[in-house]
């Protein structure tokens, strides 16, 4: 499970961009993040992904007290959480292949069981042609496969995903969306940070909205 108990976040001496937001997701749950622009999406899913600590509160994640995991035990709890950026932050020397098995060969897998791994997403993801393809070449909704194969590669307990529709067309955006809920079918943790309506109410899950720094729930 992972608890957040009235954290609040600033960034330097600016004002609070989250306040008191407390929630708990079950192991295998899915829900989305909405909100207007500005609204803390972003800076609530760098919390989740440990890219940031609370400024305030209290985080619990895979059993662990955020307050009391060191410096040097962040790279291992980083490792159970697959982060699917809106920018794709993909590597542009590298083909499709090498973005997506990077996460496998930090974490010493053997090549014959990275080889067969990233060929089985990149088909998942519709990309069985390109994986010698490199980014620039790639049109965006390409890169947002890659991406999210990137992500899921090692399996991760928790997916979050931070407007993945939003550089592609309504039938992929679909697509992926399919995607996610089927790896939440076999158990990963998913938050889905979007604007598209259409996609949150083709889902049917819950909806927690952003609204100036402040978490509501929108739909159970």
């Amino acid at each position: 499970m992972i608890r957040f108990e009235n954290v609040g976040l600033r960034y330097g001496l600016g004002p609070e961009v989250l306040r008191d937001v407390s929630f708990h997701l079950e192991p295998g749950s899915f829900h989305f993040l909405t909100g207007a622009s500005g609204a803390g999406k972003t800076s609530l899913l760098r919390l989740l992904y440990l890219a940031h600590r609370p400024s305030r509160g209290l985080i619990t994640m895979f059993e662990r007290n955020l307050a009391e995991v060191e410096r040097r035990e962040l790279p291992a709890l980083r490792r159970r959480i697959g982060v699917v950026f809106q920018d794709f932050r993909l590597l542009d020397h590298l083909s499709a292949m090498d973005n997506v098995a990077l996460p496998l060969r930090i974490a010493g897998a053997k090549k014959d069981e990275i080889r067969s791994h990233v060929a089985e997403l990149l088909a998942w993801v519709g990309l069985e042609d390109k994986v010698n393809a490199r980014p620039p070449t790639l049109s965006g909704g390409e890169k947002q496969g890659v991406a999210i194969a990137r992500a899921v590669i090692t399996r991760p307990k928790l997916l979050l995903a931070d407007e993945p529709t939003g550089n592609v067309d309504p039938e992929r955006a679909l697509r992926l969306m399919r995607l996610f809920l089927e790896l939440n079918k076999i158990g990963t943790t998913v938050v889905v940070a979007t604007h598209d309506r259409r996609l949150i109410e083709s889902a049917g899950k819950p909806v927690w909205r952003l609204q100036a720094g402040e978490l509501k729930i929108e739909r159970r």
